[in-house]
């Protein structure tokens, strides 16, 4: 899984590639996030691709959160479909991370 990552400011901007985040590729998705990760502590998935998530793949993305949260960093989210908010909103992840409309704004919300 190509994983681009663009910067806004100091701000880590890192695209999901796929439309589908579940059981047959969250493990792949976890691997190339890795190095990601490691290297920055500000981070904002940018989701505008993703047009479904499972338990898998928000298991992923509470991996990415605990990670940087464990290094004094953060995660924002950006860019959410309909079909991916309201999931988030049914399991209450709508409370465990910050989203955002656009990366920009997320990038934004690090300095306030």
């Amino acid at each position: 899984m190509e994983i681009a990552v663009d910067k806004i400011g100091s701000i880590a901007v890192a695209a999901v590639p796929v439309d589908e985040l579940d059981a047959s590729n969250a493990e792949e998705f976890k691997r190339d996030i890795a190095p990601v990760l490691q290297a920055n502590t500000r981070l904002v998935l940018d989701l505008s691709r993703l047009r479904f998530v499972d338990s898998s793949g928000l298991g992923a993305m509470l991996s990415c959160l605990r990670q940087l949260s464990a290094k004094s960093g953060d995660l924002k989210l950006s860019g959410m479909s309909k079909q991916v908010r309201a999931l988030f909103e049914l399991v209450r992840m709508h409370r465990i991370f910050d989203i955002y409309g656009t990366k920009e704004e997320a990038a934004r919300a690090f300095s306030s």
